[in-house]
């Protein structure tokens, strides 16, 4: 316990078991530091890559990012979460995603090039199939990436009224409806053909969206109406303050939960880039190491900076300036093949 009686924080991090990962790692987070200490590690289902904590706190969803596709649920009350039932397949290929969503947890597939919406039960566990499977169509122009959808991310807008999924094969982000547990679209917003859009993150005022594209190195701002359930395309800044090296390829992306900054990573150039939030548009600032190799996700809690960096096998944390958003390395925590850290 914390002091006073409170339940001290924890995260939770993903990693892919095929490459040596340990599982999933529930770790103590230290107050005003941001380190991170070892708990414990359960490995009960096969690359469990992405996460997402309910609400309450007391139940952690699972992918596993495999050819067969399932989810996975979680009690969460001592410090090594417990398995919920068993696995739910998603019929669908490669679930790189999850969220929670309408009583449904959301799994953007990326080999299938699905959406899959699977039943909450009112313990939090799921039910043991999915409601419902959205099938993404169409192409880009990249002959190695785009022969096909690759849905990559699927989240609710912050009105709840809306899931977004994020297609890198089809270079659009769909607006869907959740009815009687199934998906359907509700609008597909086109983006730059061969940007090969992975994950979108909403400004906290609820009118702007970032879309990190991973083809190219670079940020698509838009406008989000609620209301309506549209997204619109306004200008498209580079991630990188200069031509890569060598490969380069953005992951992540987190806005601050004051508005003020964004942060992306992108892999290969294992860098972290901060952009200042300007009206209907953003301002690369500058970028620093990711301190490691691979930076598959990052997140951000409580004034500071978390990156999965996978290849290097480590969850590092930066401390954030508060005046200008450049992240400061503060520590690293080793965790073989890590892809994802949440916070509880």
């Amino acid at each position: 316990m914390a002091d006073g009686g409170r339940r001290q924080r924890r995260a939770f991090i993903g990693s892919f078991t095929a490459a040596g990962g340990p599982g999933i790692v529930t770790a103590a987070v230290t107050p005003g530091r941001g380190a991170l200490a070892v708990l414990s590690s359960v490995n009960s289902v096969r690359d469990p890559s992405y996460l997402a904590l309910a609400p309450d706190g007391g139940t952690l969803y699972a992918v596993s990012e495999t050819a067969e596709g399932a989810v996975a649920a979680y009690r969460v009350a001592g410090d090594k979460p417990e398995p919920a039932g068993r696995p739910v397949p998603v019929a669908g290929d490669g679930p790189t995603h999850l969220s929670l969503f309408a009583g449904h947890v959301l799994t953007a597939n990326y080999g299938s090039g699905s959406v899959t919406a699977v039943p909450v039960r009112s313990d939090g566990a799921l039910a043991r199939s999915a409601s419902g499977v959205l099938r993404h169509t169409g192409s880009g122009p990249h002959a190695q990436r785009q022969q096909g959808p690759h849905a990559h991310q699927v989240q609710p807008d912050p009105s709840g009224r809306w899931a977004v999924s994020v297609d890198l094969g089809t270079d659009s982000v769909r607006v869907c409806t959740l009815t009687d547990g199934a998906l359907a679209v509700h609008r597909e917003i086109a983006l730059r053909p061969g940007s090969g859009p992975r994950h979108l993150a909403f400004h906290p005022d609820g009118t702007h969206a970032y879309v990190a594209n991973e083809l190219v190195p670079t940020v698509t701002v838009c406008r989000w109406d609620a209301a309506e359930g549209t997204l619109r395309p306004l200008t498209e800044v580079p991630a990188l303050s200069g031509a890569p090296a060598g490969d380069a390829y953005p992951s992540g992306i987190v806005v601050s939960p004051d508005g003020r900054f964004v942060w992306t990573a992108t892999r290969g150039e294992d860098v972290l880039s901060v952009f200042a939030v300007e009206p209907d548009g953003l301002r690369l600032t500058g970028t620093v190491p990711c301190g490691g190799h691979w930076p598959r996700a990052i997140a951000v809690s409580d004034g500071f900076l978390y990156a999965a960096n996978e290849r290097s096998g480590d969850v590092t944390w930066f401390a954030l300036d508060p005046a200008t958003g450049v992240p400061r390395r503060a520590g690293s925590l080793a965790v073989p093949a890590a892809s994802c850290v949440v916070f509880g």
